[in-house]
């Protein structure tokens, strides 16, 4: 079930109705999440604030990371080494104390990966202001740079790259990026339910709570964990909030907002 964005509570609202003796599990996006978005992906890095806030958070209770980019790379962008992270959508998750979590989706995709990766840089060489950006489990083609007169040569060229290989890729869109991966039946909400088991963070006592901006972010708040009885957060500006349909259950405006949320959970 989806709702306007801008019709959604503040989580504390929604934290006073279910979380009550509840210990959370908290599960974060990264890009819009726990850092501004940025024009150069390389320049997100995560400030001292928010270094410091989710150390203590995970303190005090069981912090994921969870997102698109590369785990290696969200790892040195956090400048924090001892959180669980699951990078390329949950394709590629590392627990710092038990080491790799594998699942029936984190292999077998290398090759087919490779290729198309080197399909989309020679085709984006030719549109200015393009940035493609090599991942674990699929290629992101980055165009918040090219002058909006050639946004169409860039979903040709997603388009082109589909046609090329028919049945084995999917794109998921986002911020002014393309997500092109294999056709897997895998994404950030199954991510969330395996980490869910595999810690052994199922049961009433525990809250799970996912926080995210983006598209490929519903998938987790669909996740029957997060939409049944959990905690979905979608970040997202109130200007843009009347236009966003979500399955998400509360919202907080922007970064400096998750900052006092996760601030007060972890106290």
């Amino acid at each position: 079930m989806t709702a306007r964005a801008s019709g959604l509570p503040a989580p504390e609202t929604v934290l006073a109705e279910r979380g009550e003796d509840r210990s959370p599990a908290v599960f974060l996006d990264y890009d819009g999440v726990l850092t501004p978005i940025v024009e150069r992906p390389s320049d997100a890095v995560m400030g001292p604030e928010m270094r410091r806030i989710v150390s203590d958070l995970a303190r005090r209770a069981s912090v994921c990371v969870v997102s698109g980019r590369d785990r290696g790379v969200i790892t040195d962008l956090m400048g924090l080494d001892d959180l669980i992270v699951a990078g390329s959508h949950g394709f590629d998750i590392w627990d710092p104390r038990h080491g790799a979590i594998t699942h029936d989706a984190s292999s077998g995709f290398e090759e087919l990966v490779e290729k198309v990766t080197a399909e989309v840089s020679e085709r984006a060489g030719a549109i200015e202001g393009t940035l493609v950006e090599p991942k674990h489990a699929s290629v992101a083609l980055h165009y918040r740079a090219v002058d909006p007169s050639r946004h169409g040569e860039v979903q040709e060229l997603v388009d082109g790259v589909l046609a090329a290989h028919p049945g084995e890729l999917r794109v998921t869109p986002g911020k002014f990026v393309h997500e092109i991966q294999p056709k897997i039946d895998w994404n950030k909400g199954r991510a969330v339910e395996h980490l869910l088991d595999v810690l052994d963070l199922r049961g009433p006592r525990v809250l799970p709570v996912y926080l995210g901006d983006d598209v490929t972010d519903e998938d987790a708040f669909r996740a029957p964990s997060i939409a049944d009885g959990g905690l979905g957060v979608l970040v997202i500006d109130p200007a843009d909030a009347a236009e966003r349909e979500t399955a998400a259950s509360a919202v907080l405006p922007d970064v400096d907002a998750v900052a006092r949320f996760l601030d007060g959970l972890g106290r």
